[in-house]
């Protein structure tokens, strides 16, 4: 069987308050929004092209939630989104309340990519590429090989 990623799932204080900026920032679309059997309020959205699952819930009953952080870590670090325009969604994206931490980076001769803190501490990457890939690789479109510039770890 091959494995697919079936979700993403955010955890914040006000899931709705979250999955709404969402749908502002990356027009998600809220496909659902109930309290679970564990005392959470579970919002399920879905990517504008449907292809991907995110989850925004709050904590579950008696769960005590550490903080989110934007900042470089070990763990699930970052998850991006393509771009046509980085300084465009970049001050699109201010303005909704995200703070730019880190770029614009071009990657040499490859993607240019920029890191954001979203609501809830989530660092976010946006990807602008010259010509855009299926599937999601920071390799720039006319390059076989992957981008090994500076910028994302990925």
């Amino acid at each position: 069987m091959a494995f697919r990623i079936n979700h993403i799932h955010l955890k914040a204080s006000d899931p709705r308050k979250t999955a709404e900026w969402y749908e502002k920032a990356f027009a998600f679309k809220i496909v659902g929004d109930e309290t679970r059997v564990f005392g959470d309020r579970f919002i399920r959205c879905q990517s504008e092209d449907g292809g991907m699952a995110i989850n925004i819930s709050g904590a579950r009953t008696n769960e005590r939630l550490g903080n989110g952080d934007a900042n470089p870590h070990h763990g699930l670090e970052h998850f991006g989104f393509d771009s046509e325009h980085l300084e465009t969604d970049i001050a699109r994206l201010e303005k909704l309340g995200a703070k730019l931490m880190e770029g614009p980076i071009q990657n040499p001769g490859g993607a240019r990519i920029a890191f954001l803190r979203a609501p809830d501490d989530v660092r976010v990457e946006l990807v602008e590429r010259r010509q855009p890939i299926a599937g999601g690789s920071h390799a720039d479109a006319a390059s076989a090989t992957p981008d090994p510039g500076p910028g994302c770890g990925c």
